[in-house]
């Protein structure tokens, strides 16, 4: 039996959209995955990376984000979500290479953090992420334009997710800003409303949607969209001067796939599941779910629970197939009966991980991830009120 089919993953007639062989118009933009993945690696592979790793002893240091392939995660020094090891990383001064198996957003704020005589890599230069790549800086400073034009601008304080680029975090430390993680995004709030009347939340809206309502209590009716594809983003300037929460037309891929029919498909199947989901998550699911935190509170409520009880997730397929091995006592299966990984995730495998520290090795610098000093002054400011957050 397949990892996937104990998970509960199958194909059905209708629902299963196996690695995007077919589209789902149901979906968000994006929410497809292309291709197959790449065949696992063969054991010589490994042993080249276990020797590349020696040769550079503690020169090194490997970063594995939870939602990446077994076979890098065996190579991790630390595994965390995307702030946990830009931090870690910075706490390592002594490790000339930082390489960085995750996205390339990732890599950009472990650079920031990083000292100057640290040299911040990323095995495959195509490790983007689709949510980070929604909201560009030109895009961000036309919207900050029709804020001012609607008068509201002077009243509205930037929260960024940690998923953006290190333009967007720029753009907030100069708009006097926040960045915030899955897990303080209530606190990120609670202290940008503090500092103004509305909050522009960028890049992922359903991240800020299911904070306000769900932690602070707003109402939906107080959260407006902005389309950056639209003029003036699709809003009227009633709309804005209106609203409390401004949210940014973005998503993430993966968990934005997850439905409120996929909830109630698995409390059909499995009688008492208890249903963890990610805040990235649409507001319906959210609303629908037992329990809602970040991945590090997934893994965490996982650990926790009773023998014999039953889970499905909505979150990252890696994760969950990595947390249902280290939990046989559990049932534990993915949320949604699609197949459907982080593709951009996933393009960081073993054999460019073991490009990566061969080249190193060698003397040889790739894929170095650098962000310019203007930018990193700025950004560094945004994660800094981040750290400051009470």
């Amino acid at each position: 039996m397949t990892t996937t089919e104990t998970l509960d993953v199958q194909p059905t007639p209708l629902a299963l959209l196996l690695l995007g062989r077919e589209s789902d118009p149901r979906s968000e933009r994006g929410v497809d995955c292309p291709g197959d993945l790449p065949a696992p690696s063969d054991p010589h592979l490994v042993e080249r990376a276990r020797a590349a790793k020696a040769r550079l002893g503690g020169k090194v240091f490997i970063l594995g984000h939870h939602y990446q392939r077994d076979e890098v995660i065996e190579f991790a020094d630390v595994t965390g979500d995307s702030f946990k090891l830009a931090r870690d990383a910075a706490g390592r001064p002594e490790a000339e290479y930082i390489v960085f198996c995750g996205v390339h957003f990732m890599a950009e704020s472990a650079d920031i953090l990083t000292s100057e005589r640290q040299q911040v890599i990323l095995p495959d230069l195509a490790a983007g992420c689709s949510m980070a790549d929604m909201a560009s800086a030109e895009q961000v400073a036309e919207c900050w334009d029709v804020l001012a034009d609607a008068g509201v601008a002077d009243v509205t304080v930037p929260v960024s997710y940690m998923n953006s680029s290190a333009d967007i975090k720029a753009f907030t430390g100069r708009h006097g800003g926040t960045i915030c993680t899955s897990s303080n995004a209530e606190r990120a709030l609670e202290w940008a409303f503090g500092q103004g009347e509305k909050v522009l939340f960028l890049p992922d809206q359903h991240l800020g949607r299911n904070t306000a309502v769900r932690d602070l209590g707003l109402s939906p009716a107080d959260c407006v969209v902005y389309n950056p594809h639209k003029p003036g983003g699709g809003l009227t300037v009633e709309q804005l001067r209106a609203a409390k929460m401004i949210l940014w037309r973005g998503h993430c891929s993966v968990h934005g796939r997850f439905s409120l029919e996929s909830v109630e498909d698995v409390r059909s199947r499995i009688p008492g599941v208890n249903v963890l989901v990610h805040p990235e998550c649409k507001h319906e699911v959210v609303g629908a779910a037992d329990y809602v935190g970040s991945t590090e509170h997934i893994i965490q409520k996982l650990a926790e629970a009773p023998a014999g009880s039953a889970w499905a997730l909505g979150t990252e397929l890696n994760l969950v197939r990595r947390l249902a091995k280290a939990h046989p006592d559990k049932q534990i299966v993915f949320l949604d009966k699609t197949v459907c990984f982080c593709s951009t995730m996933n393009r960081i495998d073993l054999p460019h991980l073991v490009w990566t520290l061969e080249s190193l090795a060698d003397g040889k610098v790739v894929n170095r991830i650098q962000v310019d000093a203007e930018t990193e002054h700025f950004a560094k400011l945004a994660l800094e009120q981040m750290l400051a957050l009470p």
